[in-house]
């Protein structure tokens, strides 16, 4: 029997459309379920995720599947059974990349099982593939690329065209999941119908909760090198909740002062309005302010400017095709450089705008407890400064927090990061490795393992360049460990010696009590820098592995993964 809908007395409608709106709901949500069409037909789901943004769309598009009929398993690739793949007829692959086109952590086992020589023959196996990846990076996608190739050289036959997502994928993912849905045939009951809801949008990331700012300094001493802001963000309002190990989006401002002379110095009338990402419209100079990145330029970018531009430098440099020579270029420069140094020839702000990106949130690891400190938020931020081509520059968003964000009450949203989380059972030792702003999220843990009275031990090991001026939240971690809560500290402060000292040394000088701890089913984190920290402490772990555990190197690269596997090795890693 049809279900009549009943459209609220309250929606914007018409008599006459609400009668037609009820009628046509009441049709197609009354179909029949599409399970005998589908057949149960299973659908397995990959996911390989560094912050949890491909976890989520494998979630999402797993109950999309099985709302249609099918029988879709969203898989964590790190527990993902290898010997299920040759028998996969319908596989979707929804990957991340990092670093320098390194795969997520949880990938990186079947990542190399793949491409290497014991992968089988997948001739049965057809799939496609969704990769999120960032276009400020050289290896775009790098992981979703490796993983189609594999797949292909092994007989797998693609379903489609892997789609590449940038950092704001929402729009080609809906998208993707759409035309997978029709590709497996799901009716009309697969397919999602946004009735309008009474009542205000709830803050997230496509509806930012301006958050106002109860306090921001800076934790280094006088004469330091450096500059890192402590943070405290008021929630109130929000309905945000988190957990130790998320990170907090922010939405920046750009300077007032580049955005002016950008305008000042283009070749068409800057006073009409300009679309904005969003669909609504606004001034030029609002588009510039809020709206688009203006910092970062790609070879992409450079690419489109130069087929506007009359610059012999950058025909030279994009017909070479050198991405040494591209690379240089782009290094240290933004859009105002290009504008006055390159002039370009636009019709109007409309297609000026049409280039740019949108102005993207940046990500920080949240450095507290929601249970410590009920309705706040705190990052610990390092302000990003330095002088390329004649001009002093700095971190979009780190220097908004250090300059310009007295009086804003920036917009924010929680990213939730499940890859990042204290272990359940609490009796766990823990083990966590963060250097400089990696302490972040480490001062959240060692608040929740104190106010949640966690009975199992923590080690942690911190360094920056001098103890005297970048001892970042000493006196609190001090406190930490006479309140028993703190139980191992090891420092490394690089610069207050000869022979630099790093956190990796301090682990393989303690490397027998580390691998104690281990052994007995600690669990170790890493949060900071990809490229060089990360891998010098996970280098360091097999050696650890090696000389106090007595495994061969084999064994060793064997016990690492098992760590992973176990998700008693986590990283939170930029």
């Amino acid at each position: 029997m049809a279900k009549k809908i009943q459209l609220p007395d309250d929606a914007p409608f018409t008599e006459e459309q609400k009668k037609w709106l009820q009628s046509f709901l009441t049709q197609v949500l009354s179909e029949p379920e599409p399970a005998a069409a589908a057949g149960g037909a299973p659908v397995t789901i990959l996911w390989g995720s560094q912050t949890g943004n491909a976890e989520g769309l494998a979630k999402k598009t797993a109950k999309a599947l099985n709302k249609a009929g099918f029988t879709a398993e969203s898989i964590d690739m790190a527990a993902y059974d290898h010997a299920r793949l040759p028998s996969e007829e319908r596989l979707l692959i929804i990957t991340s990349t990092y670093g320098d086109g390194e795969a997520p952590d949880n990938a990186q086992a079947l990542h190399e099982y793949l491409g290497g020589d014991q992968a089988p023959k997948l001739d049965k196996v057809n799939f496609a593939i969704l990769a999120l990846g960032d276009t400020d990076y050289p290896d775009f996608c790098q992981t979703g690329i490796d993983f189609e190739q594999f797949l292909t050289a092994a007989g797998a036959k693609p379903l489609m065209a892997r789609v590449d997502c940038d950092v704001d994928f929402d729009d080609l993912y809906a998208q993707w999941r759409k035309d997978i849905l029709a590709m497996f045939g799901a009716s009309n009951a697969a397919v999602e119908v946004n009735v309008a809801e009474t009542g205000p949008e709830p803050f997230g990331k496509k509806n930012p909760f301006p958050s106002p700012i109860l306090k921001n300094y800076n934790l280094n001493g006088e004469g330091s090198a450096k500059e890192t802001n402590h943070i405290e963000l008021s929630l109130e309002g929000s309905d945000y909740d988190y957990q130790a190990g998320d990170a907090l989006g922010v939405f920046p401002v750009n300077p007032a002062e580049v955005v002016d002379e950008i305008i000042k110095s283009l070749p068409f009338d800057t006073n009409d309005e300009v679309p904005f990402p969003d669909g609504s419209e606004g001034s030029l100079r609002d588009a510039l302010m809020y709206h688009y990145d203006i910092r970062k330029i790609t070879k992409a970018f450079v690419t489109k400017w130069q087929a506007r531009s009359g610059s012999p430098m950058l025909r030279a440099i994009v017909e070479s095709g050198s991405k040494e020579a591209m690379d240089d270029f782009c290094w240290g420069r933004e859009l105002v450089d290009l504008v006055v140094d390159h002039p370009a020839d636009f019709a109007d702000g409309e297609e000026f705008v049409g280039i740019l990106k949108k102005l993207a949130p940046r990500l920080y690891s949240i450095s507290s407890s929601p249970n410590a400190h009920p309705g706040e938020v705190h990052l610990t931020i390092g302000i990003v400064r330095y002088d390329s081509n004649y001009r002093s520059r700095g971190g979009v968003c780190s220097t908004f927090f250090a300059d310009r964000a007295e009086g804003v009450q920036p917009g924010c949203f929680v990213h939730h990061n499940k890859a990042f989380r204290l272990p359940e059972d609490k009796s766990t030792d823990i083990i966590m490795v963060g250097p400089g702003t990696g302490i972040a999220p480490f001062r959240a843990f060692l608040e929740e393992r104190q106010v949640s009275e966690a009975t199992g031990r923590n080690w942690l090991f911190f360094g920056d360049q001098h103890a005297a001026t970048d001892y970042l939240y000493q006196e609190q971690i001090e406190q930490f460990q006479k309140d028993g809560v703190l139980n191992q500290l090891d420092l490394a402060f690089s610069r207050d010696q000869a022979d630099k000292i790093y956190v990796q040394t301090r682990m393989l000088e303690k490397g027998a009590e580390l691998w104690a701890w281990l052994d007995g089913g600690a669990s170790f984190y890493v949060c900071g820098d990809a490229s060089r920290m990360a891998k010098d402490v996970d280098a360091a772990l097999h050696t650890i592995a090696q000389e106090h555990g007595g495994l061969s190197a084999d064994e060793a690269i064997a016990f690492i993964k098992d760590l992973r596997k176990a998700k008693r090795y986590n990283r939170d890693v930029y």
